[in-house]
């Protein structure tokens, strides 16, 4: 080491990597896009589902709104309450977060926690998100999560068990406790 501090950005790249992980390469948020993706919403669930602290999460939340990667909407008014929702240049992500769970999986080990079907013909999508029955690379909105054998039966928080079952992407959890949001 030369004794040079590591730059707190990648200005100096010329890269879309670079230009990419400026957005999306914090520690977790990844993972709270992921969530988005499986449909959580609201910022208790997210903060009860990934361990987060409140701060990193806020931070987070905001940066990924102020990105256009989630919108903020409001779902109550006394007391208010909002929820964050992909939006398109979010759902857009869905390739490369695909992709780096089969990564970590074939690299690292481990059993799948998830698999993803085709919704309309119930095939299951090949790695890079195809239906080997229809031929065509599935839209986000018609992919149907299912859990792997790698998941675990019975686990502890809401948002872990509202993911047990089927379900569509995007499609907002619902769990049974609702905290402050």
């Amino acid at each position: 080491m030369d004794g040079m501090a590591l730059g707190k950005d990648y200005a100096t790249q010329e890269c879309s990597i670079a230009r990419a992980l400026e957005v999306v390469g914090e520690r977790w948020t990844l993972l709270v896009i992921r969530d988005a993706l499986y449909g959580v919403r609201r910022y208790n669930d997210f903060l009860v589902h990934l361990g987060i602290p409140r701060a990193v999460l806020a931070n987070r939340l905001q940066a990924l709104t102020a990105e256009g990667i989630l919108e903020k909407r409001r779902y109550q008014e006394s007391p208010t309450r909002d929820e964050y929702v992909l939006t398109e240049r979010g759902i857009a992500l869905w390739p490369a977060l695909r992709a780096l769970g089969i990564w970590g999986r074939e690299q690292l080990g481990g059993e799948p926690m998830r698999t993803f079907w085709h919704a309309d013909c119930g095939t299951e999508l090949s790695p890079h998100g195809t239906c080997a029955t229809c031929g065509t690379l599935v839209a986000v909105r018609d992919i149907d999560m299912r859990p792997g054998p790698g998941l675990a039966a019975d686990p502890a928080d809401p948002v872990s068990r509202a993911l047990l079952g089927p379900r569509r992407l995007l499609q907002p959890i619902e769990t049974e406790q609702r905290g402050p949001a």
